[in-house]
């Protein structure tokens, strides 16, 4: 059976959508069938970290519905085999689909894929249930800004009053100069936000022209960041992998 992982963030602009969009991609680049799925209706952008804009024309509410098959919804990424993306909906008054009626979606896609990534939306309300409703994991991203700390902490305590099985942190947009600055640390976030990590990621520049040049970034060269999520990918497929130092 495949694990559904949910990524949420307690705000906006830790760099969840991307997150989801780099380590679904380095899944299935280790040879992992994996989909990506858009949860956040209405402000969906999962599509362009994905680059995968022109793949839109269905979404997770035409399964849920019975208008399409599973796969008849989802398309492959045409440059990363075995990656496969769901879009969501953008009409306002699908933004929050019955709970119910995701499970056996769900349980279609356990049998079907390996791994499905849930970008959720951001905040703790009912996207962020939703995501979560069905999810074996949920891993939260923040950064080393209090108040993206202080939201990650609600969020990872959200998750865990669901009953999520498994709860993890990744530590997205890592400046050291600036942490030094901050006199605060990883082990600084991971203690304020109460979960195990399960990666750290430096901050990139390069995360940026690949979004804008529609290039993948694991297909963008040799970059930091990549090698970063690349760590995540294998962690969350069950490798043994260290920390990285995190050098300024």
């Amino acid at each position: 059976m495949g694990k559904v992982i949910a990524v949420a963030s307690g705000k906006g602009g830790t760099g969840k959508t991307t997150t989801v969009a780099a380590v679904s991609s380095c899944v299935a680049a280790l040879g992992y069938k994996t989909i990506s799925i858009d949860f956040d209706t209405g402000l969906k952008n999962l599509d362009l970290s994905l680059c995968m804009a022109d793949y839109t024309v269905a979404d997770f509410m035409d399964v849920i519905s019975g208008r399409l098959e599973l796969m008849e919804a989802c398309h492959e990424h045409p440059s990363i085999p075995n990656l496969f993306f769901l879009a969501a909906p953008t009409i306002p008054e699908t933004e929050h689909p019955d709970a119910a009626a995701l499970k056996p979606m769900f349980e279609e896609i356990k049998t079907m894929f390996d791994y499905c990534f849930i970008d959720a939306p951001s905040g703790i309300d009912e996207g962020f249930r939703l995501a979560h409703s069905c999810a074996d994991m949920s891993i939260i991203v923040t950064n080393g800004e209090l108040p993206a700390m202080r939201d990650a902490q609600r969020a990872v305590e959200a998750a865990s009053g669901m009953g999520t099985p498994e709860l993890r942190l990744l530590v997205n947009r890592v400046m050291p100069d600036k942490f030094k600055k901050l006199q605060t640390t990883i082990d600084v976030v991971i203690d304020s936000v109460g979960a195990q990590l399960i990666g750290a990621i430096r901050e990139d520049k390069c995360i940026y022209m690949s979004l804008h040049e529609n290039i993948p970034l694991i297909l963008y060269g040799k970059r930091r960041s990549a090698y970063d999520f690349l760590d995540v990918a294998r962690r969350i497929a069950g490798e043994d992998v260290p920390l990285r130092r995190i050098r300024s």
